[in-house]
């Protein structure tokens, strides 16, 4: 990177410092901007700016009239409550970069604060954070999704460069369906496993974590590898006898979980149906297996 296209060291407000804010705003600390200023709802929030930020708590409006770049750094349902009475208090937003980081949202969350003269940014991270003190080490290497207006694309970009990551820019409009790809991946995983998990403990595995990593580990490396082709099990084999048994034990001792095998299941046999890995007769023998229609 240019050295023309990195931010100036920059006076760091952090409006929100619970998991994400605290740790983008560490982050930005050690590239060497400076965190003037941080708010915080809960006490966990406020005990973070002092001992993750070195700040003592501030009011939002404190922070705004401190700060150069803002980090909005709060819950999604939230961020549009918290950008509107940004406004009707009065703070001065004139040439401060209001960056929020928020997956789902684009830059028009922020038009209020555009029109008081405020730089929108979007910067997502690509993790998920626990409040653990490990949190920071691992936005090193991560993507940000950044989205901004193309003229302040080389400082968006640059601040994620500077916090370790690896910015990827999203368009606007793509913002929801981004964010979507995102929470189905890892969102809806940990939920498939922890139900994979309970089952195994009904039938008496005593560590189901341990039998499920290895497993899963291969999975994941096979699909970041190889994509749709990196698929195995009953479904890509065309098992449809095997398929109809998983369903039938499934409604017996968890019918939700049942429900969610068979979508998943046909969404399974429809890729691997238009990738060539599943003939058509071995998937009509599946259809009549999930009892439905994978042809829509």
């Amino acid at each position: 990177m240019d050295a023309g296209d990195r931010p100036a060291r920059l006076a760091v407000g952090v409006l929100g410092a619970g998991k994400v804010g605290s740790v983008l705003g560490a982050a930005l600390a050690q590239a060497g901007h400076r965190v003037v200023a941080a708010s915080g709802v809960s006490d966990r929030s406020q005990r973070w700016a002092v001992e993750r930020l070195g700040v003592q708590p501030s009011r939002p409006d404190e922070v705004v009239a401190a700060a150069e770049l803002i980090l909005l750094t709060v819950p999604d349902d939230t961020l549009p409550d918290l950008v509107a009475g940004l406004v009707a208090t009065g703070s001065d937003l004139r040439g401060k970069l209001l960056a929020h980081c928020s997956g789902a949202y684009g830059l028009a969350v922020l038009d209020p604060a555009v029109r008081e003269g405020a730089l929108p940014l979007a910067l997502h991270p690509v993790m998920t954070f626990t409040g653990r003190e490990d949190d920071l080490n691992r936005i090193t290497g991560i993507s940000f999704g950044v989205t901004s207006p193309e003229p302040l694309r080389p400082i968006a970009e640059a601040l994620v460069v500077e916090m370790g990551g690896e910015p990827v820019w999203i368009a606007d409009d793509d913002r929801a369906l981004y964010h979507a790809a995102l929470a189905n991946a890892a969102n809806h995983m940990v939920t498939l496993i922890a139900e994979s998990e309970d089952l195994l403990q009904r039938i008496g595995v005593e560590h189901p974590g341990r039998m499920l990593g290895p497993l899963l580990g291969a999975a994941l490396d096979n699909v970041l590898r190889l994509g749709i082709g990196g698929l195995t099990g009953p479904v890509v084999r065309g098992d449809a006898g095997t398929v109809r048994k998983h369903v039938d034990a499934l409604i017996l001792a968890a019918p939700e979980a049942a429900d969610a095998y068979v979508a998943l299941a046909r969404l399974t046999a429809d890729r691997a149906l238009a990738a060539g890995l599943l003939k058509p007769e071995e998937a009509e023998r599946l259809l009549d297996a999930l009892g439905g229609n994978i042809w829509t």
